[in-house]
């Protein structure tokens, strides 16, 4: 068997992990578990409150395959706004400024707003059509 034949199915690995982290922050800011020093005075109308409930909800798409593409969207931008908003003021360079995970999951959710979930996804179980780019005419 060829890595090219295992490349959709990784493509499904990769968005349920991606959303699996989403998942598992969004329940740290919201439900506070696992307890975590850093989000034990989140409220739910607060930045953090609300990035977890985007996390929670969007995360949880990206777990299932549903809505993929919108849903990595929106995420990705997520991430771009928490990396210009909590960690780019400390410093510019990611190992420094503790950024690197947003920015992984900023490009990783990038690349599934263009990819879409796999074969393994609920979108592709109810028939999500791909865009299909116009042959030309002869």
């Amino acid at each position: 068997m060829t890595i090219d034949r295992l490349q959709p199915y990784l493509l499904s690995l990769f968005r349920f992990v991606t959303g699996l982290i989403f998942v598992h922050y969004g329940v740290a800011k919201l439900f506070k578990f696992p307890p975590v020093e850093m989000f034990e005075d989140v409220t739910p109308l607060s930045l953090w409150g609300v990035a977890g409930m985007i996390e929670l909800v969007f995360g949880g798409l990206l777990l299932l395959g549903l809505l993929t593409r919108p849903a990595a969207f929106i995420l990705s931008g997520e991430m771009a706004f928490a990396y210009f908003i909590e960690h780019l003021p400390h410093s510019f360079y990611p190992v420094l400024n503790e950024g690197g995970l947003a920015i992984m999951l900023c490009f990783g959710c990038l690349f599934l707003a263009a990819a879409g979930g796999g074969p393994i996804s609920l979108d592709a179980l109810l028939g999500e059509k791909r865009p299909q780019m116009e042959q030309p005419r002869r």
